[in-house]
């Protein structure tokens, strides 16, 4: 039998992913351009601890308000840190 993860996923995945589309409209050198924003996600996600869930509200229920608080800070740091690095590669890369 093989067992079914399907339903497994890295919850910072979605957060990411919603602070990016948040944010790209600080950041018109590269927030149009999906390739780029893809990047911007890989970068973000490999500053965050992975968190592998199943069920978004069984980890819900165990959440205090200030962990919800400070996950959603983490999150953004990371997207914010992911888009001026991001965006320094792109300018580097214009001026070789």
């Amino acid at each position: 039998m093989t067992p079914d993860f399907s339903s497994l996923h890295n919850r910072n995945e979605t957060a990411v992913f919603e602070a990016i589309g948040e944010l790209a409209p600080r950041y018109p050198a590269i927030g149009h351009d999906p390739g780029l924003l893809a990047d911007v996600a890989c970068v973000a996600l490999n500053r965050l601890p992975p968190r592998y869930i199943r069920h978004t509200v069984d980890f819900s229920f165990y959440q205090s308000d200030r962990e919800r608080v400070e996950h959603a800070r983490e999150v953004r740091a990371a997207v914010r840190h992911a888009f001026e690095f991001v965006q320094a590669r792109e300018l580097m890369g214009a001026r070789s």
